[in-house]
């Protein structure tokens, strides 16, 4: 006999509810080889809404050449309709172009997707990372007059795959910067999965210490070395609510070799159902539109708990 849902034992130490912010659409198809046919990904989003997720990152407005995967962006928002639209339906924006087709789409919430080193802003944004800032102003002042909610990526925020171990106080410092723009929330990456439990909490503590606290942070870990979802707990007993995760562990960043997917969705809920903390997930559902992607992607899914219930009888 194979157990579909956790026994529940309430961990008074987390939070009561959280809000997954899925990235699976965005983060986790942009790196497939193979490219997913428009109307699959709306598809797919409108199948993660069904699910219960409630805020999901739909797709980038960045350079074709960079991201082939996502040159579709436009064509996806046009079949979602009213559903790729409004503040809990986020677009990917690298820069005054990409904000100009986001507003012609009419999108109601974006992201920026800045780096805590100067080499990830070199390779991934050929900028340093005062001119990606600059490169940023215009962008979210734009956002923020069209009324939209803009939310601020930062990179590299535990490590870096050329620099090697990166300073809190560097990571603070970009953080606060890209706050003062104007942003409503910070997502904290951990674009290579090198974060350990410590040093989530000292980055925790050191934002609260210049004002950027949990209630606007999310986080963002990769699972290179198995530790996404210890970590995830870890900031959620810090007071952070937001976490970020891909359906089915999609993911990983294509200007760094050694990051692999992000968390799975589907791991983060089970997790969440057993300690008692509400998510509004369907899983189920979840595991199902996971299911079927892996047919349109023709492999099978990183996640542990696909792996579990999707072969279970």
């Amino acid at each position: 006999m194979s157990m579909r849902t956790p026994q529940v034992e309430k961990d008074s130490t987390l939070p009561a509810e959280i809000t997954i912010y899925e990235v699976g659409a965005r983060d986790g198809l942009q790196n497939e080889k193979a490219v997913v046919p428009a109307d699959v990904k709306a598809q797919f989003i409108r199948q993660l809404a069904a699910a219960g997720l409630g805020t999901i990152e739909t797709t980038s407005f960045v350079n074709p050449q960079w991201v082939p995967q996502l040159a579709d962006a436009a064509e996806v928002l046009e079949l979602l309709g009213d559903e790729g639209r409004g503040p809990r339906r986020p677009v990917l924006v690298p820069n005054e172009r990409g904000m100009d087709r986001a507003l012609e789409a009419g999108v109601g919430a974006i992201a920026i997707f800045g780096s805590a080193t100067e080499t990830f802003a070199r390779k991934n944004l050929n900028r340093t990372v005062d001119e990606s800032i600059e490169m940023f102003r215009p962008v979210v002042a734009r956002a923020r007059e069209a009324g939209m909610w803009v939310r601020a990526y930062v990179s590299m925020c535990f490590g870096d795959p050329w620099e090697g171990p990166v300073p809190v106080e560097q990571v603070v410092d970009v953080s606060q910067r890209l706050m003062d723009l104007g942003c409503d929330q910070l997502s904290l990456g951990d674009t290579i999965g090198v974060a350990t439990s410590g040093h989530v909490n000292r980055l925790l503590d050191a934002l609260g210490d210049k004002g950027i606290g949990d209630e606007v942070i999310g986080v963002h870990f990769h699972d290179t070395y198995g530790q996404a979802l210890s970590n995830t707990l870890v900031a959620l007993r810090h007071g952070v609510t937001v976490v970020d995760s891909s359906t089915g562990g999609l993911g990983g960043c294509p200007y760094a070799k050694s990051a692999t997917g992000n968390l799975a969705t589907e791991d983060l809920v089970w997790a969440m159902e057993g300690a008692g903390v509400r998510t509004g997930v369907d899983l189920e559902k979840l595991l199902s539109t996971s299911l079927w992607m892996t047919q349109h992607l023709g492999r099978p899914s990183p996640s542990a708990v696909v792996r579990a219930l999707g072969t279970a009888s």
